[in-house]
């Protein structure tokens, strides 16, 4: 049966983050994360909104069904754009965004 501890173990290697970095893109200790993964423990809803906050897909992680997304349309090098994106830290995450925005704007050759 693929539960909630399964889908939460499949995300976080999909994104290819430890126990202890996935844990704290939810605010919890890294302990807590093994538990919600072994179904020790539920997680609280301030842990999935933080998560989601990161670009988790908390519908797939409750429901088993992914959010609807048009990644079918996405080439291969977008979709690991995307993926690799959704594991950087908030900072990160705005670098790149101001990056991607001066280089579609033209304000950076390239």
């Amino acid at each position: 049966m693929n539960s909630f501890a399964t889908r939460l173990r499949q995300e976080r290697r999909a994104l290819g983050l430890t126990q202890q970095k996935f844990a704290a893109l939810g605010g919890v200790e890294a302990n807590a994360q093994a538990m919600y993964e072994s179904a020790v423990r539920i997680p609280r809803s301030a842990y999935l909104v933080a998560l989601s906050q990161h670009g988790v897909d908390v519908l797939y992680l409750i429901s088993g069904r992914r959010t609807p997304l048009e990644l079918d349309m996405l080439s291969g090098a977008e979709r690991e754009v995307i993926t690799r994106f959704r594991s950087l830290a908030p900072t990160q995450k705005h670098a790149i965004s101001v990056l991607a925005s001066a280089l579609s704007e033209g304000v950076l050759e390239q």
